[in-house]
């Protein structure tokens, strides 16, 4: 019980040199492009649920928001693949830096924001003050809109970040107590065991709603401003 809480967290490193680059890279390998015409089941199966899930994500779009569609399904596989490798025994998992978090927040919002400002520029504008606001009031909501508008891209981040850390730190917490107990008292270490099991799978659900959650605030970023 004296590791470090937060040692799962740290950045790996091989002789002094991060290895988070190839952490990143590894879930890649885990969906093959098949040139085959009749795919395996395996692929059939992944290629069924991606198809599924981006016509959810692209029903509300435009033509011009479905230019997206590449790019979101990509982030929601990345994501998910990410959080359930990190579920792994001694594994790293990057979702739970916020500075990654933000790398992927930041950009997506600032495209979605700045496509609107292009198109839609007295719709985008019309956001910062709501139509019969008393004059008194106009100079103290646009900065108030203006504010959310830049939170949202943090919100995204800290949001994803805050599950992923919160549910790992349970489960060592819990791994931990189970060890200790079972030496002390069996029947008591076979409750927190089960707790442990229950939480692992309700882990494994977090991890997949939470890329979806992402992907899909980014989606409705993306529909107000197309």
């Amino acid at each position: 019980m004296n590791e470090n809480l937060f040692a799962s967290f740290i950045t790996p490193a091989i002789m002094g040199i991060p290895v988070v680059i190839l952490i990143i890279l590894i879930p890649s390998i885990f969906f093959p492009s098949s040139s085959r015409l009749i795919c395996n089941r395996l692929v059939s199966l992944q290629q069924w649920l991606i198809q599924l899930v981006l016509k959810q994500l692209m029903t509300m779009h435009s033509i011009k928001g479905r230019t997206w569609s590449l790019m979101l399904i990509s982030l929601i596989l990345f994501i998910g693949s990410t959080n359930l490798l990190g579920l792994l025994p001694h594994s790293f998992t990057p979702t739970t830096q916020l500075s990654m978090n933000l790398g992927m927040a930041i950009p997506l919002w600032a495209a979605a924001v700045i496509m609107g400002f292009r198109h839609k520029t007295k719709k985008s504008l019309a956001h910062f003050l709501p139509q019969g606001t008393p004059i008194p009031l106009i100079p103290m909501l646009v900065i108030i809109e203006t504010i959310s508008l830049f939170i949202q891209p943090m919100a995204l981040a800290v949001r994803l970040t805050a599950n992923i850390t919160a549910g790992h730190l349970l489960m060592h917490l819990i791994g931990g107590a189970t060890m200790v107990l079972t030496s002390i008292s069996p029947a008591t270490s076979s409750i927190t065991f089960t707790i442990l099991i229950l939480l692992t799978i309700l882990e494994f659900a977090v991890a997949l709603i939470q890329a979806y959650v992402f992907t899909l605030l980014v989606s409705l970023y993306l529909h107000d401003n197309t």
